[in-house]
C-alpha cells in the first residue's frame, strides 16, 4: 500500500518579503519568525514575529502538537569575545503531531531553508528542547 501523495507547500509572495525583511534587519536583540503551512491553501503562512525573546520562550508561544518552521536571531557572544547575530533555520515537529502535517512539512523544509538562507537547519521534537544551552551546543558544531 502506498502513502498518499502530498506535495509540498508554496511559499507564497507575502512569506517571501516576510523572509527577507527578517534576514536583512539590522536589529540587536534576539527575534523570531515563526511560520506554519496553511492546510486547505497547501501553502506556507506567517504565524507570529516575535522580537526581543529568549530562545525558552518560544516554549509559551509554539503548539505542542503542531510542526512549525521558526527562523530566530540571536545574540551570541564567542569564545573571542565577539559578538554575532547568527540566523538559524530550525524546524519544531512534536512527535504526536499528525502524520499528514508532519508530511506537509518534511516535504517543504528543504525548500524553505533555501529560501531563508539560513547556513545550517536544526530539527528538535520536544518544545523542552528549545533552550539556550541546545542552541549553543547546536550552533557551535
Amino acid at each position: 500500500m502506498s502513502a498518499p501523495n502530498v506535495n509540498v507547500c508554496d511559499i507564497p509572495e507575502d512569506v517571501m518579503k516576510a523572509l527577507n525583511v527578517f534576514r536583512f534587519q539590522r536589529i540587536q536583540h534576539n527575534s523570531a519568525l515563526i511560520i506554519k503551512v496553511n492546510r486547505e491553501k497547501q501553502s506556507l503562512q506567517i504565524d507570529e514575529e516575535l522580537s526581543d525573546l529568549e530562545i525558552e520562550d518560544l516554549q509559551e508561544v509554539l503548539p505542542s502538537h503542531q510542526p512549525r518552521f521558526i527562523i530566530y536571531t540571536f545574540r551570541m557572544t564567542h569564545d573571542d569575545g565577539r559578538v554575532s547575530y547568527p540566523l538559524c533555520f530550525i524546524f519544531y515537529t512534536p512527535r504526536d503531531a499528525q502524520m499528514e502535517l508532519q508530511v506537509m512539512y518534511a516535504g517543504t523544509q528543504r525548500a524553505l531553508a533555501a529560501a531563508v538562507g539560513a547556513p545550517r537547519m536544526l530539527e528538535v521534537r520536544e518544545l523542552e528542547e528549545l533552550n539556550t544551552e541546545w542552541l549553543n551546543e547546536k550552533m557551535k558544531k
